[in-house]
């Protein structure tokens, strides 16, 4: 449905003006649209076939909503044609929609059982291919970094002395090796033995020390901290390698100045052994593609996301595997997903982690509607309920293969999903433990996230954004607002993914920002 705007400079000599775009409706059964353009009061929308028109009564920010009808308090409120809150009074028709008379409280949301439909998968000899680094284990790398991994946070300003020892690029010297990096964190002591936090870490741990990405890693420990480096050798078979990896622990080497001359001596003997690694041509089948949004705005649903959902649908016909996350951030929306799931026992995991996360907010006093940030508020977003339907976008429509706990191991084609808090840099790092290798971050407000050892693909929501901040964004999704193609958009981003994947920088990495979103989740059980 069409709309055209009229501004009333009077309320006797109405004069048109041609703001053809000024609001979106995302489905013909939501009472509110969304603003192209910001709309001042007096601005009179006109509905096809309808010269009575909608009068805007307050300033309309781009990107918020408006009401198109009347809507009685505690009616439902639909934007995409699904519920995103309830109105907490009553709205007038041309009234902003927002915050101040839109909220959330609890309705039925059961998946529809009507089928999933199968993916047309491209044939192996037609697939598209990238340079990657083939390893031992089967999987395929998209970077060949070395990693020094503090296991407790003790450790971490020495594993970042011996890194900084490499900070100037070892490329001149070994081109193969795309650099040594440290990877820290504030946990590791002050946990229960083989508790929820100490099992989180070390998965964590070992997923990134065993990452595809990952060429060689050195372990660097305290000596008497709880998360014990033998036990998550032994727990995950982090000696599964020859020789097992180089570990150091600053109370058996004689403190700091000794660990690090150590570790700097480690690192050397691990840069030719990383270096004779090569890129060879893969599939892209191979891709395990991390989906996340962070800074979303209103137009993060109608713009990058969906964007990116085509795109995530063309990696798995093409044989590769995405990665949705972020559970409170499907909250509202489970429901949508859930019925797309492969299977019973797949639905039923998706919704226990729903549960779970109800439960948890429950008994730390915290409501799942805080998710929205300010910054997402600002940008257009009201409930966790909108925030969702735009977030689960980025899955795309192909079915869910498989559900994983925080950092599992994934091992499923097709579309997946890990449980991981919203946000970011703990979703993140959960996700590429898991082992993905590539990140494709969408933000609205400008979000300057980057990740090692997974390369992070950043895609504007709106024009404005990639603008003002071109060096960070590496793809302009707000050109379809302004009548650009899906589907163009998406084949430029999927040609991004298999430049980047095979070499190309990304905006963050051309700055070098990662190695501090390195952040593993933590419930908060510190003794």
């Amino acid at each position: 449905m069409s709309y055209a705007a009229l501004e009333f400079f009077d309320d006797l000599s109405p004069r048109a003006i041609p703001l053809k775009d000024a609001v979106i409706r995302l489905h013909p059964e939501d009472e509110v649209a969304i603003a192209r353009t910001p709309l001042p009061p007096g601005t009179v929308l006109i509905m096809d076939g309808d010269e009575a028109g909608v009068r805007v009564s307050t300033l309309t920010p781009a990107g918020h909503k408006l009401a198109l009808h009347n809507i009685p308090m505690g009616h439902p409120v639909h934007r995409y044609g699904q519920i995103i809150g309830f109105a907490t009074r009553d709205i007038s028709a041309g009234e902003h929609v927002h915050t101040h008379n839109l909220g959330v409280q609890d309705f039925a949301r059961e998946p529809v059982n009507s089928g999933v439909e199968p993916v047309t998968y491209v044939p192996e000899h037609e697939r598209r291919t990238f340079l990657g680094y083939k390893r031992a284990d089967g999987r395929v790398g998209t970077r060949n970094y070395i990693a020094v991994i503090s296991t407790v946070n003790c450790s971490a300003h020495t594993t970042q002395r011996i890194v900084r020892h490499f900070q100037d690029n070892p490329r001149a010297l070994y081109p193969n090796v795309d650099g040594v990096i440290g990877l820290t964190h504030a946990f590791g002591c002050a946990h229960q033995i083989n508790g929820p936090d100490y099992q989180l870490l070390q998965r964590t741990l070992a997923g990134i020390a065993q990452h595809p990405n990952i060429g060689a890693y050195l372990l660097v420990g305290l000596g008497c901290e709880v998360n014990q480096m033998a036990d998550l050798i032994a727990h995950y078979a982090l000696d599964s390698r020859a020789g097992g990896p180089p570990c150091l622990t600053i109370q058996d080497v004689g403190g700091i100045r000794q660990t690090v001359e150590a570790g700097i001596a480690a690192v050397d003997e691990l840069l030719p052994v990383v270096n004779a690694s090569q890129r060879t041509m893969q599939p892209i089948s191979d891709l395990v593609l991390a989906l996340q949004c962070g800074g979303s705005d209103g137009w993060s649903g109608i713009t990058a996301n969906p964007t990116l959902g085509l795109a995530a649908d063309e990696v798995v016909r093409q044989g590769g595997t995405v990665v949705l996350a972020e559970t409170p951030e499907i909250y509202g929306a489970e429901h949508l997903l859930a019925q797309r799931a492969i299977s019973q026992a797949v639905r039923e995991a998706l919704l226990d982690k729903v549960r779970w996360w109800e439960e948890h907010t429950r008994q730390i006093g915290a409501q799942l509607d805080n998710n929205p940030s300010v910054g997402n508020r600002a940008g257009g977003l009201t409930t966790i309920f909108e925030k969702s339907l735009g977030a689960i976008a980025k899955g795309g429509s192909t079915p869910l293969m498989a559900v994983y706990d925080y950092a599992q191991r994934i091992t499923a084609r097709g579309l997946t999903f890990m449980d991981t808090p919203g946000y970011d840099p703990v979703s993140v790092t959960g996700q590429v433990a898991g082992g993905s290798t590539l990140v494709m971050f969408t933000t609205g407000r400008g979000s300057v996230f980057g990740f090692k050892p997974a390369p992070c693909i950043k895609i504007s929501t709106n024009s404005q954004v990639y603008e003002r901040m071109v060096d960070d964004m590496d793809v302009d999704a707000g050109q379809i607002a302004n009548g650009r193609a899906l589907a163009d958009v998406a084949a430029e981003i999927l040609n991004l993914i298999v430049a980047v994947a095979s070499g190309q920088p990304s905006k963050s990495e051309a700055q070098d920002v990662g190695e501090a979103e390195f952040n593993p989740w933590n419930l908060g059980g510190t003794l």
